[in-house]
């Protein structure tokens, strides 16, 4: 069999030891944050954000709301998210977005949106609808590049300051 040579870490083992510490405390709060999400909602994974971080996602069990929700394994779950996609059930058998809400530039969003565009295909919702209204003004430019990336159709109305979001599932 025949393996390509490795490029040779430039990594000292100081830092080998630290990264691997830094590891270790991950996975023992991703043990403990699991135990503790679980008790009162479905963990749909465990993934991996920008920083190389372990993030735990999750949705409560509860047939109105459809909220993806994320809590890293940087620190002790305390009941809270640290990133989440707030959207509802239409009755028109779709999802739609409400909020977004966490921190930006950490592959949260990416994360979460991966996740709830996976529920939709495997609950058998066509759609993924939102709006973005005047109160997203602010950073309009990032939420298109956001919902262009993820492909969603994005329509936005620059004299209103308003748009629309959809995605269709193409399975």
């Amino acid at each position: 069999m025949f393996y390509p040579l490795l490029e040779k870490d430039s990594r000292t083992p100081a830092e080998l030891k630290e990264e691997l510490e830094e590891l270790e405390i991950q996975v023992f709060r991703l043990q403990d944050n699991l135990k503790e999400i679980a008790k009162k909602s479905k963990v749909l994974g465990v993934d991996h954000a920008k920083d190389d971080k372990l993030v735990i996602v999750y949705t409560p069990e509860d047939s109105q709301s459809c909220k993806i929700m994320l809590s890293d394994c940087e620190s002790s779950y305390n009941g809270q998210w640290d990133f989440s996609i707030h959207a509802t059930y239409t009755e028109d058998n779709k999802i739609h977005i409400g909020d977004i809400k966490g921190p930006a530039n950490r592959g949260y969003g990416s994360i979460c949106m991966d996740y709830l565009k996976e529920l939709a295909v495997e609950q058998n919702i066509p759609e993924i609808t939102g709006d973005i209204a005047e109160r997203d003004w602010d950073h309009v430019d990032r939420l298109v590049h956001f919902y262009e990336k993820h492909n969603f159709e994005v329509d936005i109305d620059y004299q209103d300051k308003s748009g629309e979001i959809k995605w269709v599932c193409d399975r």
